[in-house]
């Protein structure tokens, strides 16, 4: 079930930087907050070799990139060279401080994916949600950063906004929760 999570989300990644649309939204309120980016992607399969499954994808601006496609997508053999694949990449991360420290500090991570049905049209959609909940162990007023120690790291966060650095303290806990997503669907070329 990973394989096609990691397949899309490094197409999606391959064109974002040339992408032809990309917002970024971000929110705070007191004790919270999030950010939230996503993609849209267009590129065409300009060639497909079905002995290895690679497929090769070129973008609107000229870049490409060669994925293969796994045993996992269906309905392989109904790509063609000339037919579009659209992309939808989506990727948040929401930050919620928690005063005290009653939660057990934990990492989770689900991820989920489903295919095209057979004879269908070839689409997909996949997705990851990791949560973590991080203990305040450290407040530095003259950096504005936070130590945060969770289940596998420690680290160190900058708080830009000091309403929002002036609610930390040590021994509070943050529940981070990180999420990725990606639909894709190929649309048969125009010339069929």
């Amino acid at each position: 079930m990973r394989k096609p999570a990691i397949i899309i989300i490094a197409i999606a990644a391959a064109f974002a930087v040339n992408a032809a649309a990309q917002t970024t939204v971000t929110r705070s309120e007191p004790g919270k907050a999030s950010v939230e980016h996503t993609v849209d992607v267009t590129a065409t399969i300009i060639a497909i070799d079905k002995t290895t499954r690679d497929i090769t994808l070129k973008g609107a601006k000229g870049n490409w990139i060669v994925v293969t496609a796994g045993p996992e997508v269906k309905n392989f053999d109904q790509m063609n060279v000339g037919d579009k694949v659209h992309a939808r990449y989506i990727e948040a991360l929401v930050l919620e401080l928690k005063k005290g420290n009653d939660l057990a500090v934990t990492r989770t991570e689900e991820a989920s994916a489903a295919g095209a049905m057979p004879g269908a049209q070839p689409h997909g959609v996949a997705g990851r949600r990791i949560t973590v909940v991080a203990d305040v162990v450290g407040v530095n007023g003259a950096t504005q950063t936070v130590t945060l120690r969770g289940p596998q790291l420690t680290v160190d966060v900058k708080v830009a906004d000091p309403d929002q650095f002036r609610r930390i303290k040590k021994g509070d806990q943050v529940y981070a929760t990180y999420t990725q997503a990606l639909a894709m669907v190929v649309e048969p070329s125009p010339t069929k």
